[in-house]
C-alpha cells in the first residue's frame, strides 16, 4: 500500500491548518445554508398555511348557497386575487380536476400532488414541496380542504408557487458563506505562511550552519534572531561548535607537540640503525634484528610526518612549492622505487603504460609523490591479499587521471563516504594513524584537483586522482 507523505514542514503545517479550516468552514457554510433554508421554507410554508386557513374561514360564510352558486363564488374570488403574481390561488374538486385559479385561463386538468389527496381525507390543511408532476418546476403548495355546510368535502382550496426565487436566494448565500471563507482560508494561508517563515527562515540557517559544523568548520555560529525554542536550539549548538572547536585544537596542538617530540629520537634511532648495519663487526643476528628495527622506524617517521601534515592542514599552515614538473616521470618513479618493496612482500605491481601525451603541469611535485606513495601503501595494506596493484595514468578532458587498483576484499558501502575523513580507520584491521587519505585529499585539492575512492568491479578498491593541466 503506498503511503501518501508531505515532505516539508512548511507544506506540512499548510496542509494541516487548511484542511481543518477548509473542513471547519464547509461544515459551517452548510451548516448556514440548511439553516436559512429551513427558516425561507418554514415561513412560506407557515405564510400559505395562514392564507388557506383564513381563506377557507371566509368562504364558511357561502355554504347556504347551491353547489353551483358556491362554484361561481370560488371562480370569482379566484378572478379577484390580489396576490396572484406571487402565489396561485386554486380550487380543486375531490377528483382532483382544477375548476378555478387565480391565473383567470385554465384547462380541465387532474392534479397529483401529494397535498390534495391528504387535505381531502384528513380534512385538514396539508402541504407539498418539490417538483410539479405536470411541469417539472420546483413548488410549494399548501391545501386546504372545502368542507359543505353537510359535513361533505366538496374540494379543496390551494396555494401554490414558485420557489425559483427563494431557491436563488439560498443560493446566493451559500455562495456568500462560500466567498466568506474562501476569504478566511486565504487570511489564514497568508499569516500561516508569515508565521512559518519565523520559525523556517532561522530554522534553514541553523541546518546550513549545522551542517558546516558536521563537516568541519568548527567554532562557526549562528546568529540568534528570536528568543525562543529556536534561539534556545542556536545557543545549544553555538556552545557545542566552540567547546568542538577547543578540543580540537588542543588535539591539533598536542599532536604536533607530540610529533616534534618524536622526531629527535626517531632520526637518532635512524641514524644509529644506519651506522650499525654498515657496520663489518655486526653477526647476522643482530643485523636482522636492527633491520627491523631501521624498517619500523622509518614507518614511524612517515606516521609522524603525516600528523604533521595534518596538523598543518588543520592550522591552515599547508602550502604548496609550485613548480613545472614532470608528472609522469614523478608517478612513474614512485612506481618503480615502490614495485620494488613490494615485490619483497609477494606483491605485484603492474603499471599499465600507455602513449598518451602528458604535458609538464605546475604543480609540487614533492606533495604529489607523497599522494601516490600514500594511496599504493594502502593499497598494499588493505588489499594486499589480492596479491596485486594496477597502476595507470592517462589523460582525459584536459585533466591527468591517475587509477590505482588493489584486489583486496573492497570497502564496505557505507564506509566509502568517510574513508577520507580524519583518523577515520573502519572496519579496516590493517596499521595506520587514519589520517594518510585525509592528507592525500587536501594537497589534491590544493591543486585544484579530486579524489575519489570506489568499489572496483570484480573486487577491490580503485583510488582515482584528478589533476588539472592549468590552474
Amino acid at each position: 500500500m503506498t503511503v501518501f507523505k508531505v515532505k516539508g514542514l512548511r507544506r506540512r503545517w499548510l496542509l494541516n491548518t487548511v484542511s481543518v479550516v477548509t473542513a471547519l468552514g464547509l461544515v459551517c457554510v452548510l451548516g448556514i445554508t440548511a439553516a436559512f433554508a429551513a427558516y425561507y421554507y418554514s415561513a412560506m410554508d407557515s405564510d400559505m398555511r395562514y392564507r388557506a386557513r383564513t381563506t377557507a374561514d371566509f368562504f364558511a360564510n357561502y355554504q347556504n348557497l347551491n353547489y353551483n352558486d358556491y362554484y361561481q363564488s370560488c371562480i370569482k374570488y379566484a378572478n379577484t386575487f390580489e396576490d396572484k403574481n406571487d402565489i396561485e390561488l386554486q380550487f380543486i374538486n375531490t377528483e382532483g380536476d382544477l375548476i378555478a385559479s387565480s391565473y383567470g385561463q385554465w384547462s380541465v386538468e387532474v392534479l397529483t400532488t401529494t397535498d390534495i389527496s391528504e387535505a381531502v381525507n384528513t380534512r385538514g390543511i396539508s402541504s407539498f414541496k418539490g417538483k410539479n408532476p405536470q411541469t417539472g418546476e420546483r413548488i410549494m403548495a399548501v391545501s386546504s380542504p372545502v368542507i359543505y355546510k353537510n359535513g361533505e368535502v366538496i374540494g379543496v382550496l390551494r396555494y401554490v408557487t414558485s420557489t425559483q426565487i427563494m431557491d436563488m436566494q439560498i443560493v446566493y448565500i451559500a455562495g456568500i458563506a462560500a466567498l466568506a471563507l474562501l476569504v478566511v482560508v486565504l487570511i489564514v494561508l497568508l499569516s500561516s505562511n508569515y508565521y512559518i517563515r519565523t520559525i523556517l527562515v532561522p530554522l534553514r540557517e541553523i541546518i546550513v550552519r549545522a551542517k558546516m559544523i558536521t563537516g568541519g568548520s568548527y567554532g562557526i555560529q549562528i546568529p540568534k534572531r528570536y528568543d525562543d525554542e529556536i534561539g534556545d536550539l542556536a545557543d545549544t549548538i553555538n556552545e557545542m561548535s566552540m567547546k568542538i572547536n577547543q578540543n580540537e585544537k588542543m588535539q591539533t596542538d598536542f599532536i604536533s607537540s607530540l610529533s616534534h617530540e618524536l622526531r629527535t629520537p626517531l632520526t637518532a634511532i635512524t641514524g644509529w640503525s644506519e651506522t650499525i648495519l654498515g657496520s663489518d663487526d655486526v653477526n647476522e643476528d643482530t643485523r636482522r634484528g636492527v633491520k627491523i628495527i631501521h624498517r619500523e622506524t622509518e614507518r614511524l617517521t612517515e606516521m609522524v610526518l603525516s600528523l604533521l601534515d595534518f596538523t598543518r592542514i588543520q592550522d591552515g599552515r599547508m602550502t604548496l612549492n609550485i613548480e613545472t614538473a614532470d608528472i609522469r616521470g614523478e608517478f612513474e618513479d614512485t612506481v618503480y622505487m615502490y614495485g620494488s618493496r613490494l615485490n619483497q612482500e609477494g606483491i605485484k605491481l603492474n603499471y599499465q603504460d600507455n602513449d598518451d601525451d602528458i604535458p609538464e603541469i605546475s604543480c609540487d611535485p614533492k606533495r604529489l609523490r607523497q599522494v601516490f606513495l600514500n594511496i599504493l601503501d594502502n593499497a598494499a595494506k588493505h588489499g594486499g591479499e589480492g596479491k596485486r596493484i594496477d597502476a595507470s595514468m592517462t589523460l582525459e578532458n584536459e585533466s591527468v587521471v591517475v587509477r590505482i587498483r588493489d584486489y583486496g576484499p573492497g570497502i564496505p558501502e557505507d564506509e566509502i563516504p568517510l574513508v577520507t575523513k580524519k583518523f577515520y580507520k573502519g572496519s579496516s584491521k590493517a596499521r595506520g594513524t587514519g589520517i594518510g587519505l585525509a592528507v592525500c585529499e587536501e594537497i589534491v585539492q590544493m591543486h585544484g584537483g579530486l579524489l575519489t575512492l570506489e568499489n572496483a568491479q570484480g573486487g577491490g578498491t580503485l583510488v582515482t586522482v584528478i589533476l588539472p593541466i592549468s590552474q
